[in-house]
């Protein structure tokens, strides 16, 4: 069983190689064909859209790229991704504002939507920042605690809905202020291709709706949250969920993430992050601490380790571009991060580490925004990534 998911962990990372260098070799060949004046019209109004550098840099930038992937669980994925990027009345003073989605369907017949936002008006006075899913889509749940074992203990399917959003006014100078608020829903759940023995959690087996309202405070004087060259980003929120108020549960979550950017010389960041979330009360299976991602603990799936808190940092080294290219670049990266719970504490002999390193090209170069490339690598297993935007 062991070797049979490797083979297909292996054939899920080629494929999502090939994917991302079919992507940036298009871009290489269309820059080419930009160049060429046996290029077609409809081939240059396209570069002069996506990659090329706008006669107003002002104006506002979209792409649509797809996405392919496959796995046992889902069968071959198919999506289409896009990208939003402006600045608030086309004003470059104001930071620069984005707008995510993903849409994606499998052959069998799984499906999902996801939209990320973070907006900024006029002035940067407010501050709208959040996430939407929807999608039904298989869960690998491993168990809960930083024992649990390196085998899946069972494929949960069901319907994930999930709503994120934060809406925070500017009280001081770059000092954010406001309300967050977060929905949650796991329903239709069903416990598939389960080990022996396998015993559902505890909390949140059969579905919950959980709805948590709080405070949030926010430090960011970043300008270009997908590709941030110097700058600190510090947030701190507090959502408490109610069974009076809309929840199946009680409990609370705290979260604090910490962020700083030095640049190093005009194309070399160093980028780090202290991120923590802690929970106390009933907490769900669903809504406890997850650790890994495509972000934080890069190279372990998102979930392979969960419990009731989860604390991890990482440092980034970035190359903005290459200084012998217009539009390459590169980074490495290390991090190191654990779960711990009520009766498994926090201690320095559990911290997992992971590491890699990760490609860049230049996408939009008005707007000094990168895809990246990165290639994980930890003590399970490997990971790949593509995305427009940095990683944090």
């Amino acid at each position: 069983m062991e070797h049979g998911r490797m083979f297909v962990l292996m054939r899920q990372v080629l494929l999502r190689v090939v994917t991302a260098l079919l992507f940036l070799w298009s871009f290489v060949l269309l820059g080419s064909a930009q160049k060429s004046p046996e290029s077609s019209g409809i081939l240059r109004s396209y570069l002069d859209k996506v990659i090329g550098e706008s006669a107003d840099s002002s104006a506002a930038k979209w792409i649509n790229y797809p996405t392919l992937a496959y796995s046992p669980e889902t069968s071959w994925e198919i999506g289409v991704s896009s990208l939003y990027v402006y600045s608030a009345k086309r004003d470059l003073q104001n930071r620069l504002s984005e707008i995510k989605s993903f849409a994606f369907v499998t052959l069998e017949n799984q499906y999902g939507f996801w939209l990320d936002h973070a907006l900024y008006t006029d002035h940067n006075k407010w501050f709208l920042y959040g996430r939407a899913r929807y999608q039904s889509f298989p869960l690998f749940y491993y168990g809960i605690g930083r024992e649990a074992p390196a085998e899946v203990q069972s494929v949960i399917d069901g319907d994930y809905l999930l709503i994120r959003e934060r809406v925070l006014r500017e009280t001081l100078p770059s000092l954010y202020v406001g309300l967050e608020f977060d929905y949650q829903e796991l329903s239709r759940i069903q416990f598939g291709s389960a080990v022996a023995d396998f015993l559902p959690p505890s909390l949140g087996s059969e579905g919950s709706r959980n709805l948590g309202v709080g405070l949030g405070v926010l430090y960011d004087n970043i300008h270009n949250a997908l590709n941030p060259r110097e700058g600190l980003y510090s947030e701190w929120a507090f959502l408490h969920y109610n069974k009076g108020f809309a929840s199946d549960f009680d409990f609370t979550t705290f979260i604090v993430d910490n962020r700083i950017y030095r640049s190093l010389r005009g194309n070399v960041v160093l980028a780090a992050q202290v991120y923590g979330q802690f929970n106390s009360g009933e907490v769900p299976f669903n809504m406890l601490s997850l650790m890994g991602g495509e972000s934080l603990m890069r190279g372990y799936y998102l979930g392979r380790y969960r419990d009731r808190n989860f604390l991890g940092t990482q440092i980034e080294y970035r190359i903005l571009p290459f200084s012998f290219s217009e539009r390459l670049g590169a980074s490495v990266f290390m991090a190191t991060g654990q779960v711990f719970g009520d009766d498994r504490y926090l201690s320095w002999q559990h911290f997992l580490p992971t590491g890699g390193a990760g490609l860049r090209f230049l996408i939009f170069p008005d707007k000094d925004i990168y895809t990246r490339l990165d290639f994980a690598f930890t003590q399970e297993g490997n990971g790949v990534y593509f995305f427009i935007g940095e990683a944090f």
